[in-house]
């Protein structure tokens, strides 16, 4: 295969993503490492790359002419788990994993449409679309020596602890060590199903038409072990500006939140109690950022669910 490394370009969000994230050393790399994966694996690339938050994705024909898609990235504690995920799902809900280089987490991946996602559905199908989804993802047990969410949830609420001096209003202050206390008091309880954790609508694609494949497969994983309840705040967050088009964001919330968990079959005070410990890790983030105020979208949620 010739040489085509100059053709393969980063998109700037994603370079300017990756940049922030793992230094601008890897993102100059990327363009050689993509061209590595095609050239050992014979893969001819078919369209323009896409990419996600930090990972560049390309369309490509494999020797046989068949499509599917490289997506290279770099390895970190989130990525790392996502081909032993897509292997114990095997295609049942999520996008197959052709092949994967453990040398640097380059993974062969089915073809979908990139184009249809379940932001194309009227809301309540779509929660329920992906609330059913959701059921069948996290049947399964996570593998062995998947990251877990007792640990994080132990280490969100040392960090919260840390971070709560920097808020510059004493009620915020408030609110962040009560939610610290909550997730303190639900970290035992943490559970060992095998977690998508960044499932939403745009995280749900359409396959290819004539594959025999199922309507709608689950894409992009940054797998853990856990309970169910915990996968659900990414599906709330989504779409946020039709939770505000009805003029009452909070009881939005709590409708979109029973749809959806009882298409999960997860209970609801489950689902209740496991999406504030995953607000408290937004706070967390956006505090380590550099804010000095709680998030919008995560306290809204939070107070619908606490009211």
């Amino acid at each position: 295969m010739h040489d085509d490394t100059h053709h393969i370009r980063v998109p700037e969000e994603l370079a300017h993503s990756l940049t922030r994230f793992f230094g601008p050393a890897w993102t100059r790399a990327l363009p050689g490492l993509a061209q590595h994966q095609l050239r050992r694996w014979n893969l001819r690339p078919a369209a323009p790359p896409l990419h996600g938050a930090v990972s560049l994705v390309i369309p490509v024909h494999r020797a046989d002419g068949r499509q599917a898609m490289l997506k290279v990235l770099p390895i970190d504690d989130e990525s790392e788990g996502e081909p032993h995920a897509l292997r114990t799902w095997a295609g049942d809900g999520a996008v197959r994993l052709l092949q994967h280089d453990p040398t640097n987490g380059a993974m062969l991946l089915e073809a979908l449409d990139p184009t249809r996602n379940l932001n194309t559905l009227e809301i309540d199908q779509a929660l329920t679309t992906i609330g059913l989804l959701l059921s069948r993802l996290t049947s399964h047990p996570a593998p062995h020596g998947m990251r877990d969410l007792e640990t994080i949830t132990h280490t969100l609420v040392q960090r919260a602890q840390h971070l709560t001096p920097r808020l510059r209003s004493a009620h915020e202050r408030d609110q962040l060590t009560n939610l610290a206390a909550h997730a303190h008091d639900m970290a035992p309880e943490a559970g060992n199903q095998l977690l998508h954790w960044d499932l939403h609508f745009e995280n749900v694609l359409a396959p290819l038409p004539g594959t025999d494949r199922e309507p709608w497969l689950a894409i992009d994983p940054k797998p853990l072990a856990g309970d169910p309840g915990f996968d659900l705040l990414p599906i709330l967050h989504n779409r946020w500006e039709e939770t505000l088009a009805t003029g009452d964001p909070h009881r939005e919330t709590r409708r979109r939140l029973d749809l959806v968990s009882e298409a999960a079959g997860i209970p609801r005070d489950r689902a209740h109690a496991w999406t504030l410990v995953r607000t408290l890790q937004e706070c967390v983030w956006r505090i380590e950022d550099g804010t000095t105020t709680l998030p919008d979208v995560p306290m809204t949620i939070t107070e619908a669910l606490t009211r």
